[in-house]
């Protein structure tokens, strides 16, 4: 109407700088492409473009995609608070801010700092006994040494979340020839692999493990009571004298008994008349498997198969002192801390001493 700043200031009592901000904001001008607009319309679009910059910066870092799951887009936006408000990440990456505060800023569950404690223990015990344990041992050592009772269901699922590496294996082509010698080879033990007490069975045999390019011969004595190696020798060559000088070892660990079944496989080794007369002389009761029948000496046959799958078949011996100490430490394992099934899953050292 044709009236000055100052007048309108005094008509209306409004500042004079206000009505000239008015005035700059709501001014019409051109722009680039002849398009009318005002300033405060071309605020609003610079304001716009700066959001649209900051949401595609936002979706860049948080590397979030449409299949991305609700706790991977609010770790997103917990991982980009300091760089960016968490109104607009929530916003961005389509998360409920109420469901992100709850989620990050509540105590976190009992049964999760449980799970968590559980996991470092099997951690360690699967650590200590080089990948040996699934779950059913694992549930044992946890309840043995940590006093853990938790169910073998629940250590089966953490032990899969964790994603344990498993045992490795390779294993060696090679059959060893096996004579056997049948006269009077009668079966005393007919499988009665759960004697009452100590020194009451014993039974034993020979495996074949490589070493720097050869292949040694080991023979264990193995208690059926409690499962225990009481007795064990390697060597280069698979005669009687082995057998001879792994028994002579197991009498003296076990204090001279007398009258125990001593049982084996029908190899010419333990048909030989040397192992015979020494065993008589002992006062030992000889016991044979029936000829082709590996389930009569069941014990031995299992103790070699996870010496195997649990030790030797995982490393390459380049020589046989390597050998000789790997085979060592296994036995050590097996007798002193290895859950054993047959004796309730506590180790054969355990349950010696149980009893």
């Amino acid at each position: 109407n044709g009236k000055t700043q100052t007048e309108l200031s005094k008509e209306y009592g409004i500042s004079v700088s206000a009505i000239s901000r008015w005035i700059k904001l709501y001014s019409e001008v051109k722009v680039d492409d002849n398009t009318i607009m005002t300033a405060k319309q071309i605020k609003e679009l610079q304001k716009r473009n700066a959001q649209l910059e900051e949401e595609n910066i936002i979706l860049k870092k948080s590397a979030c995609h449409n299949d991305s799951t609700l706790r991977e887009r609010m770790r997103a936006v917990h991982l980009l608070r300091h760089e960016h408000a968490i109104i607009t990440l929530c916003r961005v990456l389509n998360v409920n801010r109420s469901s992100y505060y709850k989620h990050f800023n509540s105590k976190e569950p009992k049964r999760t700092i449980e799970n968590r404690n559980i996991k470092n223990c099997i951690l360690q015990i699967y650590s200590e006994a080089k990948c040996r344990y699934g779950a059913k041992k694992m549930r044992k050592v946890l309840e043995v040494n940590y006093g853990i009772h938790i169910s073998q269901g629940r250590v089966y699922r953490l032990m899969k979340q964790m994603q344990l590496p498993k045992m490795s294996t390779v294993k060696p082509k090679f059959k060893a020839a096996n004579k056997s010698n049948d006269r009077d080879c009668h079966n005393i033990l007919k499988q009665n692999f759960n004697p009452k007490e100590p020194n009451k069975a014993w039974c034993s045999d020979i495996t074949y493990i490589k070493a720097g390019g050869r292949f040694y011969y080991l023979c264990v004595i193995i208690d059926l009571f409690s499962r225990r190696v009481i007795a064990y020798k390697i060597s280069c060559k698979i005669d009687t004298k082995l057998v001879l000088d792994t028994f002579e070892f197991a009498l003296k660990n076990r204090n001279y008994p007398e009258n125990v079944i001593f049982h084996s496989d029908r190899g010419s080794q333990y048909t030989s008349d040397e192992l015979r007369k020494r065993l008589d002389r002992a006062s030992f009761i000889q016991s044979f498997s029936k000829k082709g029948h590996p389930y009569d000496n069941a014990v031995a046959e299992a103790f070699f198969k996870f010496l195997k799958l649990e030790e030797t078949n995982r490393r390459s011996y380049t020589a046989f002192d390597e050998l000789e100490l790997s085979v060592f430490e296994y036995i050590h394992f097996y007798n002193f801390k290895r859950p054993h099934s047959a004796n309730d899953l506590l180790s054969p050292v355990q349950f010696e001493e149980l009893f």
